[in-house]
């Protein structure tokens, strides 16, 4: 039976963070020099990069250069520790953490809590989709699709049948934001340009690429001209843009898409990409249910201005997980919520004034579409081009964590955008089947209860 040691007299102020995402890294970054012991309680354990997952997902850039381990980028800050587990429960009235990891449960007290387990795929209630059409949320996800996307490639050249061909290089992006329009680019440079003279039987250039969202626009949000400047592109790369359209049903071989006057189209296609729509961690829906905070349909949970939880100024609900006005879900936002957090557990702690409002600042939106093109929107300057991935390249490398990753990112972005190459194609049949397997046993999450581990 597991249990809670009790505080002792004259011990540090404890703040447990839950996720090293971008807000979880970013607040416990900013509690360095501050007088408090960070415990960083996290699923895998490792800082994911999210923006740049579809270049792991076609075979840009490694795992590695995106996801460093995260006690590895916070060995040098003493007063953090990183615990691997996936919390199942936050209990407020007593100030417990439960998490769970294969040796069993784990109890970790805090005197200050910042929450920052981000956000998850979508499916808006049709979660079967979930098994023909991964999405881009995760390390898994994105070895699932390299796999099914090389994997397609592959047995297309197997085939002598046109049509099972033509169904088997026939992708389809559901979801015409960032991630779908750079996941329906890069899909577009590696069918015309990087596989390319790497088949006898099969032209790569014969692939189909169905960009799919019932908006009007690609990159809904980003201003008109922008909007054109992306659409163009892709039009160019050539892909497929089925705006005005929406999925509503897809098995193993095929989607099936309904327009706005209601027909129904039926797209044979052996590989499915989700992009549209995030939902945030259960946690939200938990704190909600314990503190009556409003939780809204993605399950975001309403935070106060100073993003701290309504009733518990001790706990901060950061990044994808919060709902406040006029801050968007964008791993920007993320990082400033996070850090005002930890600037607020530090000003409780020296006894100074809390609660003053966070301010977002509004850092600018950026999209990738292929190699050399992009669209920015930084302030009032929109731009559109080579310009604006100058922009996309340096910012991610400023946001890239660890010298060594910049370095490989770098050698690697050139190897794929001034040359044509793939360093990262491997995939295993594992990767493709392996996760569906797991989640019909059931066993995709530790769950034993045993063990406890205390805030000390």
């Amino acid at each position: 039976m597991s249990h809670t040691a009790p505080a002792r007299p004259g011990t540090p102020h404890d703040v447990v963070v839950i996720g090293s995402g971008f807000g979880g890294l970013f607040a416990t970054q900013a509690l360095r020099d501050a007088p408090v012991r960070v415990t960083v309680i996290d699923q895998t354990a490792t800082h994911l990069f999210q923006p740049l997952l579809y270049q792991v997902a076609t075979g840009v850039l490694s795992v590695g250069e995106i996801s460093p381990a995260t006690r590895d980028v916070l060995r040098r800050q003493r007063n953090a520790r990183v615990l691997l587990g996936v919390v199942t429960e936050i209990d407020l009235a007593h100030r417990v953490v439960v998490s769970s990891s294969p040796l069993g449960e784990t109890r970790t007290r805090y005197d200050s809590l910042v929450v920052a387990a981000g956000a998850g795929q979508s499916y808006f209630g049709n979660d079967r989709f979930a098994d023909f059409a991964p999405g881009l949320k995760s390390i898994d996800d994105a070895l699932e699709i390299r796999g099914r996307v090389f994997g397609a490639f592959e047995l297309a050249e197997l085939t002598s049948d046109p049509q099972e061909r033509a169904r088997l290089t026939t992708f389809v992006v559901v979801g015409a934001g960032p991630t779908g329009v750079e996941m329906a680019g890069q899909l577009a440079e590696l069918a015309h340009r990087s596989l390319r003279g790497n088949f006898r039987h099969l032209d790569p250039a014969q692939a189909r690429i169905l960009l799919v969202d019932p908006v009007p626009q690609v990159l809904p949000g980003y201003p008109e001209r922008l909007q054109a400047a992306a659409a163009r592109t892709l039009e160019g790369l050539g892909v497929e843009l089925l705006t005005g359209h929406k999925v509503v049903d897809v098995d193993a071989g095929s989607v099936s898409l309904e327009d706005s006057d209601g027909t129904r189209t039926r797209v044979p296609a052996q590989t499915k990409i989700w992009a549209a729509g995030v939902a945030a961690s259960p946690l939200g829906r938990s704190l909600g249910e314990q503190t009556g905070a409003e939780v809204d349909r993605a399950g975001r949970v309403a935070v106060e201005p100073n993003g701290s939880l309504p009733g518990h100024p001790e706990v901060f609900v950061v990044g994808d997980m919060a709902s406040r006005p006029g801050v968007p879900g964008v791993a920007p936002a993320a990082m400033q919520s996070g850090r005002y957090a930890a600037q607020e557990i530090v000003r409780h702690v020296r006894g100074e004034p809390t609660g003053r409002p966070f301010v977002y600042r509004d850092k600018g939106s950026l999209a990738t579409i292929s190699r050399f093109a992009a669209v920015a929107k930084i302030g009032p300057v929109q731009s559109a081009g080579f310009g604006a991935w100058l922009l996309w390249l340096g910012v991610h490398i400023v946001y890239l964590v660890g010298f060594k990753n910049r370095v490989t990112t770098l050698l690697h972005w050139a190897v794929s955008f001034i040359g044509r190459g793939r360093s990262e194609r491997a995939a295993t049949w594992q990767q493709v089947v392996g996760r569906g397997a797991l989640r019909s046993r059931g066993a995709d999450r530790p769950t034993r209860p045993t063990g406890d581990v205390a805030g000390g």
